[in-house]
Order: C-alpha cells, then structure tokens, then sequence
C-alpha cells in the first residue's frame, strides 16, 4: 500500500490518515442534518510510488488501497462478471455493449466493497462496532462483512426497506433497528447514536473508505477490459457516491500515469429522487422534495454525496438522465430476456437511461459503453411482482400443457 493523505473535497485541506476519521473537521461544521455533506474526504495516494511498483504483467492493486492488506476481513469480494452482450447491444441499439454485473457480490451487491474496506479499517482501529444507514443493501453488506469479520453491526433501516433485505440482515446476526421514516431519517439517527454511544460509522460518502472501497470495480473493469479504459459508465444514482467512487478509480489510474483518459459518468436516477439531476441542470442544488419510486436503493431526498457526484459527472465531460418506474420496470425485463441477469429495479435503471439516451442521439452508438449493475433482483421481488403474472397450476395431463 502507497502511503495516503486524506484531502478534503470542499476546501482542499489535507490530513494525515489518523488525524481524522469522518469528514474535514473545519467543513463539517458548516453541516447539518437535511443538507448534503460538507467536508467529504478523498483518499490521496503517492502517485509516484503506485507508478514504479505497478507492473502490468502482475497487477498489485493494493497499491491502490487505503488500509493495508493485514487488516482486510475474511470475506471474498470482487471478481465479478464483466461481459459483452451483443443481444442486449443490438436490442438498445449499440455496437459495443458491455455489462459488469456486480450483483453478484456475496450479499448480492456493490456495496460489499464498501463495508469490506470500512470493517478492514475497523480491524485496524480495534474497534468492535460498525453501525450504518441504510435502505438495504448497505446494511446487508456490513451485516455480511461484519458475520465473517466477527464485528457487531448496528443497523439503521427505513422500515419500508424490502423484506428479502431484512432478512439477509437478520440471518447476519446484525441488530437491526427499523425506523418510521425515510433514509435520510434513518442517516441522521445513525449519526447520533455514533456520537453518543461510539461504533465506527459506516455511513456512505460520511466515511471517506466506502468511496475507496467503491472504487475498486473501476480498477476490475479496467482489468477485465485488457487495461483498457471504456469511453462510458452508466451508473444508477442514489446518494452520489457510487458514480463518484467509480471516477475516483479511474482518476486514480491516470494519476498513476496508468491511463491517459477517465471515460464519461453517466449518471441515472428516478424521476422522483432527481437532487443531483437537477443540480447539474441548474447550478443550484434542491433536496428531492418527494422521492417515491420503486428503486428503493437509489430513493433519496437529501444525497449525502451531491457535491461530489456533481463533480465526477462534469470533469469526466458525463451526462444525466431520469427515468420513470414504468421505464425501470421495463429495463429490468429487457436486461433478463437480453442476458440472464435479473437486477433490481435501482440496477435495471441503467438500461432505461440509455434507451433514453439513445433516442436523444447524447452516446455514440459506437462507442464502448459500461452497463453497472449495483444489486441483485432477489434483493427485491416485490416490484417485478406488480408487473408479471404467474401462470395458474394445471393438472398433470400432457394435453393440458399449453402450446408455446
């Protein structure tokens, strides 16, 4: 591991690794619960260091890495499918397709990098709690990471979060505590019961490794892709830090002189939780003022990472779109009929946003462009349910067997 300094995102002060833990303490005062973070910390590596030890032949992407290898819990996370899919191409419209299915993650989700890199840091800190905020998949994975790493997980969730995520929670072993409300109500308790009762808090972008750990499907990506940078990424959009953890990757290689380019953030969210949308429209940021969609992953009023996110999207020269739950819901079914992959709606998205993009002519039909898919469609059944019928039973006779 390249030794790392922590750089704050708002006002560029920069940390030694210990002096700080969560945001900048000089831009965090100006933050308050209902707002997006202030003081976000961005890992800063030794470029020159990563640039003589990286060796193409053998990669060692723990040079990119912000907690040293020692520390890292027994769970196996990574190494997800990337692949590219002519049938879906040729449906959407584009010569060169490609898919990183990355709900195939051991809880079925991105996210597992995330909490794998946050309870890595909780090892090395000796601290025996990780408590987080989360709609589902956050809290699946840290309830996941923290089984194998044997932590305790204390867990914040919306009490409208899917079931089959509560269930992974709880077969976890993770305390689980339901909240009547949203998110970003289950956020701000979050942050409350870490100051007043300590546990390391893994809240996404409030702790500066979920973006670290987050980052490392760009590096998988550019590997997989035979150390070639793609030209687009389509990411579903919730809080921001997925699309600005995927830049942060690719900005990582190129600051290493790996690559000379970091492809375009392509950013997609629900018609109804649009804040980054909407701030990259205008210039002005607004919280979503009712975000009610069927993409429970990336439903939020108040995105914890606007800013950042907003950054990622305009210095990669990205784009962003909204989508409809209609249109969710169709992406979902042409991404299962097109390659297998049965995502959930927040992941199905992606497929919606670029039939979308395609009509408005904004990506080269030819270009080589990344589908992300951030969660598994088991993780919620509940609305591909409103959508499909199941055929009724018949009796077991050959001739009641219909004719296809």
């Amino acid at each position: 591991m390249a030794g790392i300094l922590y750089k704050c995102h708002t006002c560029g002060r920069e940390f030694k690794r210990n002096e700080v833990r969560y945001l900048c303490p000089v831009c965090s005062q100006e933050y308050s619960p209902g707002m997006p973070l202030r003081g976000v910390l961005i890992a800063v590596f030794d470029y020159d260091i990563i640039r003589r030890k990286y060796k193409r032949s053998a990669p060692d992407w723990n040079l990119f890495t912000a907690v040293e290898k020692k520390f890292f819990p027994p769970f196996q996370v990574g190494g997800t499918p990337f692949f590219r899919s002519h049938s879906l191409g040729r449906e959407l419209g584009y010569e060169n397709l490609w898919v990183k299915n990355d709900g195939l993650n051991p809880s079925g989700s991105l996210k597992d990098r995330a909490s794998f890199l946050v309870v890595a840091e909780a090892n090395r800190l000796n601290e025996p709690v990780v408590v987080t905020a989360s709609t589902g998949n956050a809290a699946s994975a840290l309830a996941a990471v923290c089984a194998a790493a044997g932590k305790k997980a204390v867990i914040f969730v919306p009490y409208k979060a899917p079931k089959a995520k509560l269930v992974q929670i709880v077969l976890y072993g993770a305390n689980v505590i339901p909240v009547k409300g949203t998110y970003d109500d289950a956020f701000k308790l979050s942050l409350a019961f870490t100051a007043s009762r300590n546990g390391l808090n893994r809240n996404t972008a409030y702790h500066p490794l979920t973006i670290e750990g987050k980052k490392t499907v760009a590096l998988e990506i550019f590997e997989q892709n035979n150390f070639k940078v793609p030209d687009a990424v389509l990411i579903p959009v919730g809080d921001g830090v997925i699309i600005a953890a995927v830049y942060k990757g690719f900005y990582d290689l190129k600051m290493a002189g790996i690559t000379r380019k970091i492809p375009r953030m392509i950013s997609v969210q629900a018609e109804s939780s649009d804040a980054i949308h909407q701030y990259l429209l205008s210039g002005t940021y607004h919280n979503a003022l009712s975000p009610s969609t069927i993409a429970d992953s990336i439903s939020v009023s108040v995105p914890s990472n606007a800013h950042m996110a907003k950054d990622a999207i305009e210095k990669s020269r990205g784009c962003s779109v909204t989508v409809t739950d209609r249109e969710i819901l169709d992406g979902q079914r042409i991404l299962a009929l097109k390659t297998g992959i049965f995502a959930e709606p927040s992941s199905s998205a992606t497929i919606a946003g670029l039939r979308k993009l395609r009509q408005s002519g904004s990506l080269d039909p030819r270009e080589q462009i990344v589908l992300l898919i951030t969660g598994h469609g088991l993780k919620d059944i509940d609305a591909p349910m409103k959508d499909i019928t199941i055929p009724e039973a018949i009796e077991p006779a050959i001739e009641n067997v219909p004719l296809f």
